[in-house]
């Protein structure tokens, strides 16, 4: 923010009219360059004002006052041409063009836009400008405004330091809410985002032209409104996360957004949490805490992948210290997943306090479906679907921690509750879970290593409640449940004992 005592300048004095017919674009933009040159507040007060691209200046304030709406030009020539960037960028014109919008920054300091006023994209469908890009800025605020109809990503930041988003309200957003992306030093509190695509997305994509790093990037007391998937890290990921918190949210849907999509895909935002990296970039630690979501596809959606945007040889980053705790989801239409590639495990990720409760009603063939690895897709939950466990699905794994983790289905559902493929060095504490339709088992360990299972409860009393496959199964100790072992384990490779 500019220090105080700076100048207010009213866009009347630059005789802007806000009456929701003329261009005011001329008119704002000499308030903004007067206002860069001295420092000062830049005022929107009670009117319509319609315009084109607002080119911000450092050391300033653009105050919409309560009852004013900047209104996007329904021209697109009204805006700035899309950027022709002199080199290859790898990802699509939304995530990688900052010229094209509405209040665009490039390379500014000390600069904020704040409400109480309103923003309106003045769109009906995907595909247009911006309402706020910020390219390369720092000591940046965004506060107390609310977007409408935007056609693009809503706030859109990239290589931006030090910046604060603080009680904005997006509406009938057709794509991306908040998108910090290269971003360090970032606050979002207090949100309310409903978003026809993903809610809130930190990426570290290649749009810069160099590879870096989003970190510091806190999200706290946000209510999240949306199709695809709400709290996401990716998937454009070409650089590292690390010290990312999303914390004290809600997650819920909007049905009648779907209309448009087939039958069979339910009113359901793909993920509720969703952290992927798939272009080479590593993700180190993570904290997700106390999220309420409804209706949601999969609660949590955790992927490690070789897509390898940017890379001569896609190669596979690392994901790792993850701690996930004090979730309740209702409604889940697909399990959660914790998935790596053939040498490259998701690690050292713990699970705590989760509590899911879900549809259910798979059945013996999901059960048996054999999962591709898919190791160079799109990362997502739709990627999948239904996979053999109706609430915890875990591939290439290491040293997973879960403890107090509530797996509920409203409908029978004849897959396990947990399936733990390919596993090392973990430590499963309590599970509570409702029991398969066909008597099998609650938990199913293939190809597990060094692992211990250690209490295992089924709302009804049918056993057996674990089953063990796998000949490279080796060193599982599983305490006081009823244990199936398949003819491919060694005798030596499983240690089953009670608890009494």
């Amino acid at each position: 923010m500019p220090p105080p005592g700076c100048s207010r300048r009213c866009v009347e004095r630059e005789r802007a009219k806000g009456d929701g017919r003329g261009r005011d674009t001329a008119a704002i933009q000499r308030a903004v360059d007067a206002a860069g040159r001295s420092g000062g507040t830049v005022v929107l007060p009670p009117g319509e004002y319609v315009s084109g691209t607002i080119r911000l200046r450092s050391d300033m304030v653009l105050r919409l006052a309560a009852g004013a709406t900047l209104i996007a030009s329904p021209d697109d020539d009204d805006f700035d041409p899309y950027e022709r960037l002199p080199y290859e960028s790898f990802a699509d014109r939304e995530t990688t063009d900052f010229a094209f919008a509405l209040l665009q920054g490039h390379g500014l300091r000390h600069v904020a836009i704040v409400g109480p006023g309103r923003i309106d994209g003045n769109r009906v469908s995907r595909r247009g400008p911006k309402p706020i890009a910020l390219k390369r800025c720092r000591d940046v605020v965004v506060r107390d405004l609310t977007i409408e109809n935007a056609p693009n990503y809503n706030v859109s930041l990239l290589g931006c330091d030090d910046v604060e988003i603080v009680g904005v309200t997006i509406r009938n957003g057709y794509s991306d809410g908040i998108d910090p992306d290269c971003c360090r030093n970032v606050r979002i509190a207090g949100c309310r985002i409903e978003s026809r695509d993903d809610a809130i997305v930190a990426k570290t994509s290649l749009a810069l032209g160099v590879r870096r790093s989003t970190e510091n990037v806190i999200v706290t007391d946000c209510a999240l409104v949306n199709v695809r998937n709400a709290l996401k890290l990716g998937t454009e990921s070409s650089g590292d996360f690390k010290n990312i918190v999303f914390r004290d949210c809600t997650i819920s849907a909007r049905p009648e957004w779907w209309k448009p999509y087939p039958r069979d895909w339910k009113p359901f935002p793909s993920a509720g949490v969703s952290l992927t990296t798939v272009d080479g970039g590593n993700i180190d630690g993570v904290v997700v805490s106390n999220i309420t979501m409804t209706g949601v596809r999969a609660p949590l959606f955790v992927r490690l992948g070789r897509r390898g945007w940017g890379q001569d040889v896609p190669s596979a980053g690392v994901l790792k210290n993850v701690r996930i705790s004090n979730i309740v989801a209702t409604g889940a239409l697909w399990p959660s997943s914790i998935i790596g590639i053939p040498g490259h495990r998701v690690s050292d990720l713990e699970l705590a306090d989760v509590h899911i409760s879900g549809e259910g009603g798979g059945n013996v063939e999901m059960a048996r479906r054999d999962v591709p690895e898919r190791d160079s897709v799109y990362p997502d939950a739709t990627r999948f679907r239904h996979l053999p466990a109706y609430g915890l699905y875990c591939r290439h794994v290491a040293r997973l921690r879960t403890d107090r983790i509530a797996l509920i289905v409203d409908e029978p559902d004849a897959r396990p509750a947990v399936v733990l493929d390919n596993m090392l060095e973990s430590d499963l504490g309590t599970l509570t879970a409702s029991a398969p339709a066909n008597g099998g088992p609650v938990v199913w360990l293939r190809s597990v290593r060094g692992s211990v299972l250690r209490d295992v409860r089924q709302e009804a009393s049918a056993r057996p409640l674990v089953r063990v496959s796998g000949a490279d199964t080796d060193d599982v100790e599983v305490l006081g449940e009823a244990v199936i072992v398949e003819s491919d384990v060694d005798a030596t490779a499983l240690r089953a004992e009670s608890k009494n």
